[in-house]
């Protein structure tokens, strides 16, 4: 161990002249011409998700799986201890890259290809990395679409998460730009378009029958159904913190003298970041729809509509778009199900779907082609796949 002599310090301060021409101003973000397409972003940061960190989000919002609650019970399904949840997973992944992809962003436009291929463990660190995918750009007075890819990988450099999103950013048009990072052309970057999902050896394991509710296993899911679950969440302040909890350096988020100065309905009150009201609304339907779940499959075609604000109350609906019998491919008999999840602010979910209907189901990007209004009350909409076990 270093043993280093310390003393003391006398103050400066009041002796020191003032410099005023050698300020520097930290700004970080990247505007649409400072994208270039193939690029990638080794980002800054990694995250160590230790067991009270895994357990404090899974009840903050509102998991009702055994899986990423109760040690024991994931070690009888064949997991070596509890497991992170994959929307945590998600959320740590996307906000590490924040100060690379979307620091300067206006708005993130949609998730696409959500693929998590290993389980994510208390005692895992987690890190992240982005490509370019492509770049659409519109001119300098509108703004430009930026499609990347971001990977999240553990302290083994393995690959656990795999997606792709796309971003709304202008130009700078006079605005000072930071000193962002060099990107790097040939970075370790693992990505795949034949994803594999790599899992142990899953158990049916006695003695948990009461852990769940008897109508959440496989069997008890047809196409068709629409379960509008009953409870809201209220989100409070406790979004400033958990933002930066999980690594989201977006002052939108957090800065009430940025957002205030921002015109439309992104503007005024610091925005919910949208990864928080994603996993607030998947923990509303968790205990109607994936507490039996033993593998997240995959998200895909997710918007945020409209943005939320402290205060707003969240509530949801599902919809069961198919269903598949997995048999034994997992380990154990277990089927797969696809959804689409519905998210609603400020409405209460069974007064939403008496007032609207069917038309909640369609997509909000769709809703002109069909003479439709888009719905102000509805804040997210995507689809899911996940794979619950059968009884």
């Amino acid at each position: 161990m270093a043993k280093i002599p310390t003393s003391p310090f006398a103050e400066l301060g009041p002796k020191t002249p003032v410099e005023t021409g050698t300020v520097k101003r930290g700004i970080y973000g990247r505007y649409l011409e400072e994208f270039t397409e193939g690029a990638i972003f080794e980002h800054p940061r990694e995250l160590t998700i230790d067991r009270s960190f895994a357990q404090e989000f899974a009840t903050t919002f509102m998991e009702a799986n055994p899986l990423y609650l109760s040690a024991p019970y994931a070690q009888a399904h064949g997991f070596k201890d509890l497991l992170v949840s994959p929307l945590m997973v998600f959320n740590v992944a996307l906000s590490l890259g924040v100060q690379n992809d979307s620091e300067k962003a206006l708005a993130n436009l949609g998730y696409y290809d959500v693929q998590f291929l290993k389980p994510v463990y208390p005692g895992d660190t987690l890190s992240a990395k982005t490509k370019i995918i492509k770049i659409d750009d519109k001119g300098a007075d509108k703004p430009g679409i930026v499609h990347v890819r971001t990977l999240c990988l553990n302290q083994n450099r393995e690959l656990v998460l795999q997606y792709e999103r796309k971003i709304m950013i202008y130009h700078s048009n006079g605005k000072p730009k930071g000193t962002p990072k060099p990107v790097i052309k040939e970075a370790f970057f693992p990505e795949t378009d034949s994803p594999v999902i790599e899992l142990p050896e899953l158990k049916a394991p006695k003695g948990f029958e009461t852990s769940t509710w008897t109508d959440t296993y496989f069997e008890n899911f047809a196409p068709g159904q629409i379960y509008i679950h009953q409870n809201g969440r209220t989100i409070t302040d406790e979004h400033f913190p958990w933002t930066y909890r999980v690594g989201n350096t977006h002052p939108l988020h957090y800065d009430k003298l940025y957002s205030s100065g921002i015109s439309g309905p992104m503007g005024g009150e610091p925005v919910v970041y949208g990864g928080l009201v994603f996993a607030w609304l998947c923990g509303l339907s968790s205990r109607d729809v994936t507490e039996n779940v033993l593998w997240d499959l995959g998200f895909t075609e997710g918007y945020h509509t409209q943005p939320s604000f402290s205060g707003d109350t969240v509530t949801a609906i599902t919809r069961v778009l198919a269903v598949k019998d997995r048999g034994t491919e997992f380990g154990i008999p277990a089927g797969e199900v696809h959804l689409q999840f519905i998210g609603l602010k400020n409405i209460k979910a069974n007064d939403a779907f008496e007032k609207f209907g069917a038309d909640l189901f369609l997509k909000e990007n769709d809703k002109k082609k069909h003479g439709k209004e888009k719905l102000p009350e509805k804040i997210f909409e995507i689809e899911r796949k996940i794979l619950i076990k059968k009884k």
